[in-house]
């Protein structure tokens, strides 16, 4: 005979088992997850109330035709959970808050968006989410060119000589030995001035945007970014509470002038002046070092993001703002996204030397040693020259891919433009008349798999020259230029305002 249930006006505890019987197909799993399941469902939607007592183990186990071994432990895992508490008297349900909603929040209005935190809805979108092998896409590097042998070569010594002890926590600001590599090869390739000590690993440029946001500014604090220019930057700051003021660039980069650090002075300021994106302006030697001198006036910190200046193809590479100016107020922030490959998430932060002890403490409490394996083969890469190697090809690459596309553009593009950067990185910038929506064409493009991204996406105060498209040649071959160009053409033209 079944014992009842204490409480006579509900179902007996094991009636709504023996109402649906326990499956045993093979798909349904073991039989005492299946009987696990439905009593934790019972007691969390109220068929079984707190307070009622269960079967016994043996009365249930005949009652469902299973073995009274899985019934006990069962009960077992049950109250380890807290679900039951066996007593004197048996096994009792434990009086939990009720999970099923009231007769009045049936009756009501359902739950619009979760409440999260304000800063988020600052946090506008990218335009889109197109793969990584969709033609065109902006940031991209040549992936099918990476020397995968010589980076396996790099990981085999890396977990020789890491071990097993690698694979716990590391220094929070990284392995050493990968700090050493990039002090050495910034010192060499982009003239900044550092020690190991000052530099920070981080996953990517994105998180070392974040952590400056972290280390030197407080809620409500103002940052200035380029407009149009690079989103993370804003999400960033809009993540930290800062206020954002949007500083016009043109041919000269950043625009800056003396009424804007009365009226509303910053507390940081971000800039990607050797190669801005994503128009392709340098910042002039005049404005760097006016802006240097300002900062250090009004007591700013200068976020110089130098994010793909390695692949010049005129002339000799700019010389990054923070080796201008001894212990000027300038963290430099750089990633292997663009030179090595996107999924490795490794980037870096060089600190003024005057910051080092000042955040030591904080970094180490914020951040936690990963990736070690990674970081020691890029180290090893970097120090057996297979990084120089690297970027040697790719910029040879990327200066005749720059110039097919341009071709292809002239030869097939019939729409009025003009063509912003060319000089560095992975992208060109077509600007076109307003009358031709980028966005619609943007829009259009992904569905034949071409992710240009609109221009007008980059600006937070969208101007009418802020129409056009940004077009990555980093990870498209150059014989897909020539149709790629022409099709771009016919949508812009379909596009076009006002066009039948």
């Amino acid at each position: 005979m079944v014992p009842r249930s204490d409480h006579p006006s509900r179902p007996s505890p094991s009636s709504a088992l023996l109402d649906s019987p326990l499956s045993r197909e093979p798909e349904a799993g073991p039989m005492q997850r299946q009987l696990h399941d439905r009593l934790k469902r019972a007691v969390l939607d109220g068929s079984l109330a707190p307070g009622s007592r269960l079967p016994g183990s043996r009365a249930l186990a005949e009652a469902l035709g299973i073995s009274r071994n899985t019934v006990t432990a069962t009960y077992e895992h049950l109250a380890a959970e807290g679900y039951v508490r066996p007593d004197r008297q048996g096994t009792r349900v434990t009086e939990l808050s009720s999970l099923a909603p009231s007769k009045r929040e049936r009756a009501g209005k359902q739950p619009g968006t979760p409440a999260t935190a304000q800063r988020l809805a600052k946090i506008a979108p990218s335009f889109s989410r197109a793969d990584t092998g969709a033609a065109l896409r902006p940031g991209v590097p040549a992936l099918s060119h990476f020397p995968l042998a010589a980076w396996r070569r790099s990981l085999d010594r890396a977990i020789r000589s890491g071990g097993s002890l690698a694979l716990s926590y590391g220094d929070p600001l990284g392995e050493p030995a990968l700090r050493s590599a990039i002090a050495r090869h910034l010192s060499v390739t982009r003239g900044v001035r550092c020690e190991a000590r000052q530099v920070v690993i981080a996953e990517g440029a994105q998180e070392a945007i974040s952590l400056c946001v972290r280390l030197l500014a407080n809620p409500g604090d103002t940052g200035w970014v380029e407009d149009p220019g690079y989103r993370g930057a804003k999400a960033a700051m809009h993540a930290g509470d800062m206020r954002i003021v949007p500083m016009r660039v043109d041919a000269e980069g950043l625009c800056v002038s003396e009424r804007d650090w009365r009226k509303h002075p910053p507390r940081l300021v971000y800039t990607t002046p050797s190669h801005q994106y994503p128009v392709g302006s340098v910042l002039s030697i005049a404005r760097r070092l006016e802006l240097i001198a300002q900062a250090r006036r009004h007591g700013a910190w200068i976020v110089e993001d130098d994010y793909d200046s390695e692949y010049r193809h005129t002339g000799e590479p700019i010389v990054a703002m923070k080796g201008l100016v001894d212990d000027a107020p300038v963290l430099y922030i750089g990633s292997f996204s663009k030179t090595m490959f996107p999924s490795l998430r490794l980037g870096f932060l060089v600190l003024p030397e005057r910051l080092v002890s000042a955040v030591q403490t904080p970094l180490e409490e914020m951040l936690r040693g990963g990736h070690r394996y990674e970081q020691l083969a890029m180290a090893d890469f970097i120090e057996s020259g297979q990084f120089s190697r690297h970027l040697g090809r790719m910029r040879r690459l990327y200066r005749d891919r720059q110039q097919a596309l341009r071709l292809a553009l002239e030869k097939h593009f019939k729409v009025p433009h003009e063509i912003d950067g060319g000089h560095c990185g992975m992208h060109l910038t077509v600007r076109l008349p307003e009358r031709f929506d980028d966005r619609k064409i943007a829009a259009e493009a992904l569905r034949h798999r071409i992710a240009p991204t609109p221009l007008s996406a980059f600006a937070m105060r969208p101007m009418p020259s802020d129409n056009g498209l940004v077009l990555g040649y980093g990870n498209t071959p150059g014989e897909l230029f020539e149709p790629l160009a022409s099709r771009l053409s016919r949508l812009a033209r379909a596009a076009e305002r006002g066009s039948a």
